[in-house]
């Protein structure tokens, strides 16, 4: 087989993962959103600007190391079991549930800070996901890497929402009502 029959052969596979959802599948789509806070971080520190910067630029630091750990972990245990992971732009951008914008680096740095919680809660729904479909596919290092990675993403939305002088939750649930 070439590399591009390869490719389309782990692409088609992809597709019917995705839509079964398989453990697999689901840890590609917390990959590719990991990938995408990476670039939002990034953004977020570079255009930081007032009394908020200093808190974004090292606390965004410590963030993006932890992250970037995270990934290469994930990427390894799926490796392991024998899993496809995306490794491309466009695949990051297709499995990724978060938004980029240009003109996002020019908001305000509390407004950065909560789009980070936001994330980081968007990112949540995915590692639970991710978590069940691991644990009744009998991975546990899956299993495992991913409860450690939501217990990781509490504590940062957590750090962040007191930095910002709100409750851990707030402005994080639906509003039944609507």
């Amino acid at each position: 087989m070439t590399p591009a029959e390869k490719y389309q052969a782990e692409q088609a596979q992809a597709e019917i993962d995705h839509h079964t959802p398989t453990a697999g599948a689901m840890i590609g789509h917390i990959i590719s959103n990991l990938k995408i806070q990476e670039n939002k971080l990034w953004q977020s520190r570079y255009y930081a600007k007032g009394p908020d910067a200093f808190f974004i630029t090292s606390e965004f630091s410590k963030i993006l190391t932890e992250a970037s750990a995270f990934l290469d972990q994930l990427n390894q245990l799926m490796l392991d079991e024998g899993e496809v992971i995306p490794t491309t732009t466009e695949e990051f951008n297709r499995y990724s549930m978060l938004e980029e914008s240009g003109q996002r680096k020019y908001e305000e740095t509390s407004t950065l800070i909560f789009d980070t919680v936001k994330d980081f809660n968007t990112q949540l729904l995915f590692v639970t996901r991710g978590m069940a479909l691991a644990e009744k596919e009998e991975k546990p290092g899956l299993a495992q890497l991913l409860q450690t990675l939501y217990a990781w993403l509490k504590h940062q939305s957590a750090v962040l929402q007191r930095y910002l002088g709100h409750e851990v939750m707030e402005d994080l649930e639906e509003d039944d009502e609507d």
